[in-house]
Parts: structure tokens; C-alpha cells; sequence
């Protein structure tokens, strides 16, 4: 356990944020509340008096924290000098703190002899409770002074399908303005968007659209791109330099399996064409890869962004270009209740990196209401 810090449990905690940790407690810097030494005839203290009109610092109910500072040093020094020395205070002060611990308790904590100091059973039993409880504060206040210093940390994104260069382009535009954060990567399931979000597996996401959540929040939307149909090589289509939206109703196309949800699965290969044609439903599958093989072996055919054909280019499959279908676009997504500034600036970092002309954050919270149009999403 780290030490409990010198001075008002403010300035302490504050401190703490840039300490290092360990089970030892340390030493902390001098109480700027402590009056210097004072002098009485030839006899010069060796240590700082604190003065009793120092202003207290108090927790709701009237409890000062220096008092369970002191305690939690002391139980571990078992020595009333030495504890005075790490929380930079006299010895007397010390046993004062104690005493004010004890009468408010109503019990002895500290049994004190001439040779030895230790803690009585209830001590020993006050101990183990306040330990983790003092913790639990001290990383309260250090996450929250965290946050308040700015991007530090780290930032887990999720993906889907390939992290194409607009992706890349925007992780490293983020870390070069904000080298304390590290952008850890991880790919999400094709047939699972939001899942990871809320199993708070990442920070946020970039999927596919649209997105139509009600407990999440869609930020900048960007990577506009022309659909492709990937079909086997053997597909009458495989010879075709573009192929019109309403001939999607001549062949079965690859699905998206459960749990994404339907309307998103309907985006992904739609179930009629914009004159209400009805296209043939084929396989489900769970991942892009599946979908891929699927459709090398004539069982589907499966729609994919340009750059994602582009980029799992295969000597089995043909990707032929579909007009009459909206443009295919990416979204960045996260959960409300977990938003950092960590989240708002990666956000802002897509949408110029990006050409999108928005910021994510709370003061853009209504331009990024889920979408509401039914059209294919990006892979």
C-alpha cells in the first residue's frame, strides 16, 4: 500500500497521481500547514510543531483524514518517531493524532510501552478494513486528476473487418499530438458491432453503418465508399464491369449472422431492391473471412466496400462495382456512460484527419444522433 500523503487529504491525493506505489507507505513531502520549530531557552526541537490552529481537513462526518494517515503510518513503523519523521511532523503531534483517532472511536487502536508499540486486536481489525478503503479513495482521486491533467493512458478501439489507411492516418495523427496515450487495437466481430461496447471489452468502436443504438453514442461518420459485389470467378457477374442495383435480385446474397442486430444486418445485404425486387437470402456468416469463402464457392454473393475488395483481393473471387446503392460509410461509436476526454479527442482527431468537419464531445452531442436512413454499411 502507498503511504497516505502529507498535508490536507487534497493536496495529497493530488500528489499521489504522480508518486510511485508500492505495499511500503512512503514518505511524503513536508505539511505546509506545519509551523516552523520554536525555540524554549537552549533546547531546539528536532522536527516541525504542528500548529493547532491549522485548518482541518475533513471528511463528511467530521473525520479528519490526517488521522488515519497517521494511524495507517504508525501501524506500519510501529515506532512513534519514525512516523513522525515520514509525515514530517513531531513526535507529539503524532500521539495527538492518535489520541483525537482513539477518543472518536471510543477504544484503544495502539498499545504503548516504554519498549515496544503495537496494535491491539480492534486495531489490528480497523486496519484491515481502512487499508483498502484508503486505497479505494486515494485511486478515486488520482483516475479523476488523471482525467482533469488530459490524454494519458490508454485508448482500446475496436475495428471491424480492416484497419484501412483513413484509420490508420487518424491513430497516428492522435499519438503524435498525444504521446502519453497509447491506442491499443482489437478486432470486433463482424456479426457482433456493439457487443464489446457494452461489455466494456473497448473504449470505442469504428463499425460499420448504420447505427441506430439508443444507449450509444454515434461520433464522426466518414469514409464514404462505392459498394462492390464479390463473386466467384465462375459468376456469369465475374464478367460484368458494373452491375445495377435491381439485378441484386438475381442473386442470393451473404448475410450477417446474430446477435448484430436486424436493422444492421438488413444494411449489410439488403432483403429488396429500391424498387422492392426481393433479393434471394443466402448463408449467414460470423466473420468476413466466411463470407469471402462463401462466395468463391458460388454460395452467395457478398456486398464489401471498395477498399475492403481492394484489400482481400483474391485469384477466386471478382468484386464488380454496384450502382444505384447509397455510399457504404464507417461511424466511430461509444458508450455514453464511459466517455473520456481520451474518447472526445480520438473523435476530433477522425473527424480532421478525415475531411468530416466534426468534433465528437458533448457540445456535438446532437450531430451525432444515430442515423435513421436504412442503407448498406461499410466492410
Amino acid at each position: 500500500m502507498s503511504a497516505p500523503a502529507n498535508g490536507p487529504a487534497t493536496d495529497a491525493m493530488r500528489d499521489s497521481a504522480s508518486a510511485p506505489t508500492s505495499n511500503a507507505l512512503r514518505s511524503p513531502t513536508p505539511d505546509p500547514t506545519d509551523t516552523p520549530p520554536t525555540t524554549t531557552g537552549n533546547t531546539t526541537p528536532n522536527t516541525p510543531n504542528t500548529a493547532d490552529s491549522a485548518p482541518p481537513n475533513v471528511l463528511p462526518g467530521g473525520l479528519e483524514i490526517r488521522e488515519l494517515e497517521c494511524f495507517l503510518v504508525l501501524a506500519e513503523e510501529l515506532h512513534f518517531g519514525r512516523t513522525g519523521e515520514r509525515l514530517y511532523v513531531s513526535q507529539s503531534r503524532v500521539s495527538q493524532l492518535l489520541r483525537a483517532l482513539e477518543r472518536r472511536i471510543g477504544a484503544r487502536l495502539v498499545e504503548r510501552t516504554s519498549r515496544r508499540v503495537r496494535l491491539t486486536p480492534l486495531g489490528e481489525d480497523f486496519l484491515g478494513s481502512l487499508r483498502p478503503a484508503y486505497e479505494a479513495l486515494r485511486a478515486t482521486v488520482e483516475a479523476t486528476a488523471t482525467a482533469a491533467r488530459g490524454i494519458e493512458g490508454r485508448l482500446r478501439l475496436g475495428f471491424q473487418g480492416t484497419v484501412d489507411d483513413r484509420i490508420l492516418r487518424s491513430i497516428t495523427a492522435f499519438q503524435h499530438r498525444h504521446p502519453g496515450c497509447v491506442v491499443e487495437v482489437s478486432e470486433i466481430p463482424l456479426h457482433d458491432p456493439f457487443g464489446a461496447l457494452r461489455r466494456r471489452e473497448v473504449d470505442a468502436s469504428v463499425v460499420l453503418l448504420p447505427m441506430r443504438e439508443p444507449d450509444l453514442v454515434l461520433g464522426p461518420v466518414f469514409s464514404r465508399q462505392r459498394f462492390t459485389l464479390a463473386v466467384s470467378l465462375e459468376h456469369p457477374f465475374a464478367r460484368r464491369s458494373v452491375l445495377d442495383v435491381e439485378e441484386l435480385a438475381t442473386v442470393p446474397l451473404v448475410s450477417i449472422d446474430e446477435p448484430a442486430p436486424e436493422y444492421w444486418r438488413l444494411a449489410q445485404a439488403p432483403n429488396a431492391t429500391p424498387r422492392g425486387r426481393p433479393i434471394p437470402s443466402g448463408p449467414r456468416v460470423r466473420t468476413l473471412q466466411e463470407g469471402l469463402t462463401l462466395a468463391a464457392t458460388r454460395s452467395g454473393g457478398m456486398l464489401l466496400c471498395r477498399p475492403t475488395a481492394d484489400y482481400h483481393a483474391r485469384r477466386d473471387l471478382a468484386f464488380v462495382p454496384v450502382t444505384g446503392l447509397p455510399d457504404s460509410r464507417l461511424g466511430m461509436v461509444w458508450h455514453p456512460a464511459h466517455e473520456t476526454a481520451r474518447i472526445r479527442a480520438f473523435g476530433a482527431t477522425i473527424a480532421e484527419v478525415n475531411g468530416t468537419g466534426s468534433t465528437a464531445g458533448p457540445a456535438a452531442a446532437d450531430a451525432y444522433t444515430p442515423r435513421s436512413h436504412h442503407e448498406p454499411a461499410q466492410r
